[in-house]
């Protein structure tokens, strides 16, 4: 299965090593994830607007799924998880860490049947949720 990973790059990157651990599981249980590692240097995170935004979008049109770390605001997160839910219609699993503030009404609050939003602490822990919304996921196709 391809799975969209979503992070924030820019923004906040306080939870940046989660998104990595989610990058790095999807690849451990088998499926293709449609992210790069998160940017680490000044040089990488200055490339350019309009390929980031045309690659992710190529990239959210080919997945059949989105997961998201949401512990930290983000704009661009917030667009891809509704881009997701309301133009795709593919399944969204937001993660947030218990240590973070509170989330967003329009992720807390979202009724849909698509998405899926699940509290962790530490590591070990998302590869259990992923397993869980994957093998959910499966079974839906």
């Amino acid at each position: 299965m391809k799975l969209y990973c979503a992070g924030p790059i820019r923004g906040d990157r306080s939870y940046v090593q989660f998104v990595e651990e989610i990058v790095l599981l999807t690849l451990k249980m088998g499926h293709i994830p449609l992210r790069e590692l998160t940017p680490q240097s000044e040089e990488e995170l200055a490339t350019d607007d309009k390929m980031i935004y045309r690659r992710d979008m190529d990239w959210l049109d080919q997945a059949q799924a989105l997961i998201a770390e949401v512990s930290a605001p983000s704009l661009g997160v917030g667009y891809e998880i509704a881009y997701a839910l309301h133009i795709r219609e593919i399944p969204v699993l937001c993660l947030h860490h218990r240590s973070s503030g509170p989330l967003s009404a329009m992720i807390s609050e979202n009724v849909s049947e698509l998405l899926t939003l699940e509290t962790y602490e530490a590591k070990e822990e998302l590869e259990e949720i992923m397993r869980r919304f994957l093998e959910k996921c499966a079974s839906a196709i």
